[in-house]
């Protein structure tokens, strides 16, 4: 069986940021993240990954991830585009936002990265204790990839023993290896300030042009809301006004129908999307599909 080493602790593949994945699926599958409110880790800020094998997952990111890349490439579909992370590349990604990870082993079949979650909480302390704060409200990309220099791969190389031996670090430990990237990344990256700093939660949009250009993510309505600025009950309540009917209602019908669309007009097969389509598995799609159209994808292509 292949690993993820994380928090320490050997985990089966499968595991990774912020939460636990559904059963590996063949060579290639998906991971469906929780959030950290729903998943605890407790005072975690460390995770390595180490895979053998392509795979992807979705996720709702709610606090700042900082990670790098050692080898392979990290492929990740946002909320307004796409980015590649290559070996000795460093990414920021902002917190409150959705995305879709695709990790790719490098030649030598081998994907390594190493991440730190930067909890809102330690940078306001961080603030506090160094006289900071955003100058002004954030208004750039919400993933930044930079060139890495010397200080910065020493770091995360330093993060070696904290990830193999969790058990061990103490609170004050974590606190030092948080503070001294913080530092790094204000003295390598002085133009990372207002991002790092910026601690505005998502306001009030226009909830039916989020909806309709983010409803392939597989997160939590409790995602949506807030990504959307509002609380679940309000979210639900003006989701029904639009759309005349629930919010998971809604968002199977509209994966289904693009399903159909897929399969009858581009000739795809279900599992060339059914991932980014938010399905969990191959048996969820093709249970959803029969139950609203009758038949199965196969019927459709042999009638075509």
């Amino acid at each position: 069986m292949d690993y993820l080493k994380g928090m320490g602790y050997l985990l089966p593949l499968g595991w990774d940021w912020f939460g636990i994945s559904v059963p590996m699926i063949a060579g290639m599958f998906k991971e469906i993240i929780m959030s950290i409110e729903e998943k605890d880790f407790g005072k975690a800020f460390l995770y390595s990954c180490y895979v053998e094998k392509a795979f992807g997952h979705e996720q709702f990111i709610p606090e700042h991830v900082v990670f790098f890349q050692l080898s392979g490439e990290t492929h990740l579909d946002h909320q307004k585009g796409k980015l590649i992370a290559t070996e000795g590349q460093l990414v920021v990604a902002r917190r409150n936002q959705l995305a879709k990870a695709f990790k790719h082993p490098a030649a030598n079949n081998v994907y390594k990265s190493v991440s730190v979650l930067l909890q809102a909480d330690r940078l306001k302390q961080y603030a506090m204790d160094h006289h900071l704060g955003s100058d002004k409200k954030y208004t750039g990309d919400s993933n930044v990839v930079l060139e890495s220099n010397l200080f910065i791969k020493s770091y995360f190389e330093s993060l070696t023993p904290y990830a193999e031996a969790a058990e061990r670090v103490s609170p004050q430990m974590e606190q030092i290896k948080i503070y001294e990237l913080i530092t790094l990344l204000l003295e390598s990256y002085p133009q990372l300030k207002d991002l790092l700093f910026d601690f505005s939660e998502p306001h009030k949009i226009d909830l039916e042009q989020f909806m309709v250009r983010n409803y392939r993510y597989n997160v939590p309505l409790e995602n949506f809301a807030k990504l959307t600025g509002r609380s679940l009950a309000s979210f639900k309540r003006d989701f029904e006004k639009i759309f005349q009917t629930s919010p998971r209602k809604w968002l199977q019908e509209k994966r289904l129908s693009e399903a159909y669309y897929l399969i009858e007009n581009k000739r795809q097969k279900p599992s060339d999307f059914y991932l980014d389509l938010g399905f969990e598995n191959l048996s969820h799609f093709y249970a959803s599909f029969k139950e609203k159209f009758g038949i199965t994808p196969a019927t459709i292509n042999s009638v075509a």
